[in-house]
């Protein structure tokens, strides 16, 4: 028996909250677009998406997909070929990273990623990133361009803009070769 009181959720409604209830979101946002502007993306996917924050905070005429292992309000995986794949934060929680990668990236043109990077010199078990369990991976510059490299793409720019406050977390935009 179907209930009449239920009512359809409204995503537009959701992300309107999200970007209501969160500041420090919005300045990583605003970071996270700003970066990967040149990209001229017209669709993009936020893989690993949490609960939306960059879609709640994308440009009107772009269209952002999400999606995530976590009960989140998600649009889902759409379309075959997206100009922008995102990684905000998630490439080192991922298992089985080749396989996974190999069938996330298609055709697209971009990768962006936020990423902790095990700085020159710190010792990984000491390190404020080193959480076993929880980060599967730890990447430096050669090994992330590496991995990259084998699904066609090459590193675009990169750099600390989400530092301070967000310590030892790189941003990579990786564009097809």
């Amino acid at each position: 028996m179907k209930n009449e009181n239920t009512m359809k959720y409204d995503k537009a409604y959701y992300y309107y909250l999200l970007r209501k209830q969160s500041e420090h979101a919005k300045k990583i946002s605003e970071v996270r677009w700003e970066f990967v502007k040149n990209c001229n993306a017209s669709y993009i996917l936020d893989y690993g998406s949490g609960v939306g924050f960059f879609k709640a905070f994308a440009p009107p005429q772009v269209h952002v997909d999400t999606y995530d292992i976590g009960p989140y309000v998600m649009t889902g995986i759409n379309r075959y070929v997206y100009d922008l794949i995102c990684l905000w934060d998630v490439l080192e929680h991922i298992s089985h990273i080749k396989g996974r990668l190999n069938s996330l990236f298609g055709k697209a043109k971009y990768v962006a990623l936020a990423v902790p990077m095990l700085p020159e010199g710190k010792d990984l078990k000491t390190w404020k990133h080193f959480w076993p369990g929880y980060h599967l991976h730890h990447f430096d510059d050669e090994a992330l361009d590496n991995l990259f490299h084998k699904y066609g793409f090459e590193r675009e720019k990169s750099g600390y803009p989400e530092c301070p406050p967000r310590e030892d977390v790189e941003s990579i935009l990786y564009k097809r070769a």
